[in-house]
């Protein structure tokens, strides 16, 4: 057991964190900026160059990397194979066109500033490099992820992604170029290129074959917090693996969530993996802000503002070019480079490996590796600073953004939510089906998972009472969310949460029985209906029929008892039959089957079982009428003309009851 010093120990930084985080982003987000600049300030202040709060920023950086690694695995659950090959020309076109520019024209400034040429091709690749973490942010702050800009920002940094490694075994040569010793550097990139590939192959392979059946297995447990443990092992542990052969940490992730964008239980893991995502990736940038040198900025400070203002320039030029060069329209161009514009994350990473190898002096790495923080710090403020100006030139402009890319969208054109693949949930479906209407579908249990498949639907695993699946799922974009669950008590918690955060869609919910309805009718949902009326009522018309009464007598007869059973509906809904002692609105323990029509007789008890239970209600309907005034024969009348079933039951059918 811990000993109360180790939890002091433990407590304090973890504190700083937070209090950091809940101070600094709101602050930053009432001012207009993102939050991503929030954070990145308030590692500033928390650390070395700061207040001094955190004895070890290095500890923190570790562990924050994981909320990149997270970041990109959700991503990759946004994305499906299909699409990434239609992506083809803007990952290896775009992106091999922006890494090499930028790093050309950056390293050959660093080569104009006096660095060898090893040290200014690290350096300029460093520098060309974007941050995943921070353009992934931005995009999802402005909702712009799928946008067709957005789109070749995501390509750009994906393709970086896929060259570290390339740039890894690349700088053992620069440095044998530059008079080292080591001439191995093709023996080694070889291997660490096999090793690469053959660690993609077993990735691929489990999980196109292993992943789903593993998933499935745990989710017919019925162990929700089992599911979160699978998702977080599939994540780090794929991510781990990337990084031993050599692969971004990253990297593995993002070919984790591919695998897993076809997956029924997508939603869930999306939700499960979301919460660790957020706090992760925000204690990352805070732990770029702390790794800011503050005895260098003060040092040279004109110089370092100085090269960090043109860096981002620089990249901003060259990238919207590119950006104009393969078909994006001069906005999307200009708000593409602005997210791309800051140095990556790996910049931390050659930066200090160009260090080991000889390639850049101490002064030289500690320039750069502040010149990346600081890109990182200002980038956002650049890329808000656009917004601000192309609102203020033309209004217009931010309403004629390029539409969200066809390949990026999860569910297409799906209008319609359904909660619940039982069989009321089948039948609905079977009918927006037949009118070619996409719909989502969630559900938990797997077996309906397996039989939902020929429907053509996207079918998720996933509890539809939770506000984060129902992110997950898209319910901020339908228009209509259809609540089937066989489930009283869930169905209303989802009612709840869909009127509370998405008051613009429609709820339509299944009730389980009258008392569900009443429930239901108080929380005003657009429609329900009961599990077992209408099915009933057609059950009572082909009896009648049965019997000798034409359709048309049938149908007039049925057609009366559900109005008047809608009637009753109402009024009980509105608390104006009290149907027993314990009656309040909405209170449906009160409620209890009455008959719609005056009986014509009283109730025979067939069996001796059943005579004191009949003796019982008899009672119970002979008090209820003595305990109120009786009504004259005109008021009875009246009553009957005007179809009040209340009236009738109280009167003279709780008289024939007597």
């Amino acid at each position: 057991m811990a000993s109360p010093v180790e939890h002091a120990s433990f407590l304090p930084p973890v504190l700083t964190f937070l209090s950091a985080a809940v101070i600094g982003v709101p602050i930053f987000r009432l001012i207009g900026q993102s939050a991503v600049l929030g954070y990145l300030v308030a590692g500033v202040l928390i650390g070395p160059s700061g207040l001094s709060l955190i004895a070890e920023p290095e500890t923190a950086a570790s562990v924050a990397e994981i909320g990149v690694v997270l970041l990109l695995f959700i991503v990759g659950l946004e994305l499906h194979l299909s699409q990434l090959v239609s992506m083809r020309r803007d990952i290896f076109g775009l992106g091999t066109a922006q890494l090499v520019v930028c790093a050309l024209v950056l390293g050959g400034a660093g080569m104009l500033a006096g660095l060898s040429f090893g040290a200014a091709a690290v350096i300029g690749l460093a520098l060309a490099l974007s941050a995943t973490a921070v353009a992934l942010q931005l995009l999802e702050e402005r909702g712009d992820l799928n946008s067709a800009y957005g789109a070749r920002a995501f390509a750009v940094l994906l393709f970086q992604d896929l060259s570290v490694v390339g740039i890894l075994a690349l700088m053992p040569l620069l440095a044998s170029a530059g008079g080292g010793s080591d001439a191995s550097w093709l023996g080694e990139a070889a291997t660490s290129t096999s090793k690469a590939l053959a660690a993609i192959l077993a990735v691929v392979l489990v999980g196109r074959y292993g992943l789903n059946p593993f998933f499935r297995l745990l989710a017919a447990s019925g162990a929700r917090e089992v599911m979160t443990a699978a998702a977080l092992l599939v994540v780090l542990g794929t991510a781990l693996l990337m990084e031993q052969v050599g692969l971004s940490m990253a990297m593995g992730a993002f070919l984790a969530g591919i695998l897993l964008a076809e997956s029924n239980f997508r939603h869930q893991l999306e939700a499960d993996i979301e919460p660790f995502r957020g706090m992760l990736l925000g204690l990352f940038f805070m732990s770029v802000g702390m790794s800011i040198d503050g005895n260098l900025v003060r040092e040279v400070w004109p110089a370092l503002f100085g090269a960090t203002l043109a860096a981002i320039l620089v990249k901003v030029a060259l990238v919207a070019g590119l950006f104009r060069l393969f078909g994006s329209d001069t906005l999307g161009a200009l708000r593409g480079a602005a997210v791309l514009a800051p140095a990556g994350e790996f910049a931390f990473v050659l930066l200090p490996q160009a260090a080991d190898l000889g390639l850049t002096g101490a002064t030289a790495t500690r320039f750069a590796v502040a010149l990346a923080a600081l890109t990182m710090l200002i980038g956002p403020i650049a890329a808000k600073g656009l917004d601000k100006l192309v609102e203020r030139r033309n209004a217009r402009s931010t309403l004629a953004l390029e539409e969200p890319s066809a390949e990026l969208s999860e569910s297409g054109d799906a209008r319609v939510l359904v909660i619940g693949f039982g069989r009321f949930g089948q039948l609905l479906t079977q009918v927006l089906l037949a009118e070619g209407i996409n719909a989502t579908v969630i559900d938990k249990d797997v077996e309906q998972l397996r039989a939902a498949s020929r429907f053509g639907f996207r079918i998720y695993y996933g509890d539809g009472t939770r506000l984060d699946v129902l992110r997950a799922a898209g319910i901020g974009r339908v228009e209509l969310v259809c609540i089937c669950v066989d489930d009283r008590e869930g169905a209303l918690k989802i009612v709840d949460i869909v009127h509370e955060e998405f008051s613009e869609v429609r709820t339509f919910v299944r009730a389980y029985d009258r008392l569900h309805a009443v429930e239901l009718m108080n929380r005003d949902v657009d429609f329900q209906i009961r599990e077992t009326a209408e099915s009933a009522l057609a059950f009572g018309r082909a009896a009648l029929e049965a019997l000798g009464l034409s359709p048309e007598a049938a149908a007039a007869r049925t057609e009366d008892v559900r109005k008047r059973d809608i009637a009753r509906l109402v009024l009980q809904q509105a608390g104006a039959l009290p149907d027993g002692s314990s009656w309040m609105r909405g209170a449906a323990a009160g409620l209890k089957p009455e008959p719609l029509t005056v009986p014509i007789r009283p109730a025979r008890a067939l069996s001796t079982e059943t005579r004191d239970l009949v003796g019982s209600d008899r009672r119970e309907a002979a008090e209820r009428v003595l305990e109120k005034p009786a009504l004259a024969p005109q008021e009875v009348d009246a009553a009957e003309v005007e179809g009040d079933p209340e009236a009738e039951l109280e009167t003279e059918g709780g008289i024939r009851d007597a």
